[in-house]
């Protein structure tokens, strides 16, 4: 085996899921506000089953970034996570940008979803990711908020350019902010002088699977660090409902090649070694 594959090989990787529904995204925003959620056919509950049905086979494991909303009216797929072995984390409450919110009510969000899953879960909480990946220059207050809700780490920046979301340039690998808070970005490749994204999402959708397989070991063996993937559990649900009225961007974004994903996430288990996000990194040294 080659030496970069024999690195590659080495390194397990942190497998994290945003718990939302189809629903939630903040694309469908003003197609779906928030006081028709209780009307929306759920599907969240079977599509996760299904996820931890694959981990189990493959012997993964791997960190929930769940929203508060969800806990309190599934609190069974939040015992099952908890229950598999697998981190639970915050997705915070109802999943609204930061960027929309300012530092009390972002308290407030956090604050709620943390003891809505602690109490569900049985299990201290630790991680956060902010929806959309909404933390960056302009509101760089958040980790403070965190810190002072009792959060260990975020996983709340990617650090490329993007027309929703974006610090391109946060450092790219764990680091800690000034309130001490450790933040765990999600992972990129550098080249050509700018980050490209590595870690999943709707590029794991839109590339080849071999590009980002490709991705993931050259950062394990160049950077010689863990990647950070995530995906949604809506992103295995091909045959969820269809929202009249989209974009074609953001009808592109959403629905392309859903119907891939499950056999690529098979194929990424078997492929790479997978851990929860507490177990790679909070033991790490910190630069």
């Amino acid at each position: 085996m080659p030496v970069q594959d024999q690195t590659a090989a080495a390194l397990t990787n942190a497998l994290t899921v945003d718990v939302e529904d189809y629903f939630q995204v903040s694309a469908f925003r003003a197609h779906i506000p928030r006081q028709q959620w209780n009307s929306r056919e759920c599907r969240v509950e079977h599509n996760l089953s299904r996820i931890l049905d694959m981990l189990e086979q493959h012997g993964s494991k791997g960190t929930f970034f769940t929203l508060g909303w969800l806990a309190e009216r599934y609190p069974a797929m939040i015992r099952r996570i908890v229950d598999g072995g697998h981190e639970l984390a915050s997705h915070g409450y109802g999943h609204d940008r930061v960027t929309d919110l300012v530092e009390q009510t972002f308290f407030d969000d956090v604050d709620r979803a943390k003891k809505i899953l602690e109490d569900i879960g049985g299990a201290p909480v630790r991680g956060y990711r902010a929806p959309s990946f909404s933390i960056g220059h302009g509101n760089l207050w958040a980790f403070d908020v965190l810190a002072r809700a009792g959060h260990t780490y975020s996983s709340s920046i990617f650090p490329i350019r993007h027309d929703h979301y974006g610090m391109p340039d946060a450092p790219r690998f764990l680091h800690a902010r000034s309130s001490g808070l450790l933040e765990i970005p999600a992972t990129t490749i550098r080249m050509g002088g700018m980050n490209l994204p590595a870690s999943g999402g709707g590029y794991f959708r839109l590339l080849p699977y071999r590009l980002s397989r490709w991705m993931i070991r050259r950062v394990n063996a160049v950077d010689r660090q863990p990647a950070v993937f995530y995906f949604h559990p809506w992103e295995i649900d091909h045959e969820q409902p269809r929202i009249p009225g989209l974009s074609a961007k953001t009808r592109f974004r959403h629905y392309v090649n859903l119907h891939r994903v499950e056999p690529r996430l098979n194929r990424l288990l078997a492929d790479f070694c997978w851990d929860r996000v507490d177990r790679i990194f909070l033991d790490e040294p910190v630069h």
